[in-house]
């Protein structure tokens, strides 16, 4: 899971290319105010012009695993089956299952004979 960047408000005076660069690699940052959140700060790409912004940061989210698929659903205020598609849409992977698990979870999931 990648962290997500926090400045405070005086680190934000003293290196806002920081931000500015970490935004252009696609970073979220959370910029905070006497300790408390204050601004999230989401990169400008084309995934902000076409899904939206609560949609974005849902996918954003999901994809660096700081949401479970039904919280980023909940979030992009959509049901789990269509935020599915969604995260299909902008290029991210839903289910990542390693080889070995994945043929575990066949074998398991075919009737017995």
């Amino acid at each position: 899971m990648e962290p997500v960047n926090v400045f405070s408000v005086r680190d934000l005076r003293q290196h806002s290319s920081k931000l500015i660069k970490d935004a252009e690699q696609g970073h979220l940052s959370l910029i905070t105010k006497h300790g408390r959140p204050a601004i999230l700060a989401i990169p400008f790409d084309e995934k902000l012009l076409e899904f939206g912004v609560q949609r974005t940061l849902a996918l954003r989210l999901f994809e660096k695993r700081h949401l479970t698929l039904a919280q980023a659903a909940k979030l992009a205020a959509v049901p789990t089956e269509d935020f599915m598609v969604l995260a299909g849409a902008a290029g991210i992977v839903v289910v990542d299952y390693p080889p070995d698990e994945l043929d575990k979870e066949m074998a398991a999931a075919r009737p017995l004979q």
